[in-house]
């Protein structure tokens, strides 16, 4: 099987960090972007899925999710919200736009870990 890489985007180079050694140490290979410009100018066809921050500068994160998955080329991505939000009309915004899980920091790896590779196989 080929390695899965994913995309994490997140203005925080911590949190990118540690998630980063979580997927690592399950196979996955990592690509980062620190905010939603960075991430969506990362996106290309080897990217398997993105988890992603909500407030970031430049573009947040439900706006690189709507972005995405108004993109035909990036519309079939598996994209995760990773974040400190929990407001119920934000999880809402991202449900309806397409995403696939809201993960609240934060975070169990052992938990990020397996909805990652639950989402990466199905594709």
């Amino acid at each position: 099987m080929a390695t899965k890489r994913v995309l994490i985007v997140d203005d925080s180079q911590t949190v990118r960090e540690q998630v980063a050694l979580a997927l690592r140490q399950s196979g996955f290979e990592i690509v980062e972007a620190y905010d939603g410009v960075d991430g969506r100018d990362k996106v290309d066809d080897s990217i398997a899925m993105v988890l992603c921050d909500v407030n970031m500068p430049r573009m947040n994160g439900l706006e690189l999710l709507e972005a995405l998955k108004g993109d035909a080329k990036t519309a079939h991505l598996p994209i995760v919200m990773l974040t400190t939000e929990g407001n119920t009309k934000m999880i809402e915004r991202a449900r309806k736009a397409g995403a696939k899980g809201w993960i609240v920091k934060p975070f169990k790896a052992e938990m990020l870990v397996a909805a990652v590779t639950k989402l990466v196989a199905t594709r």
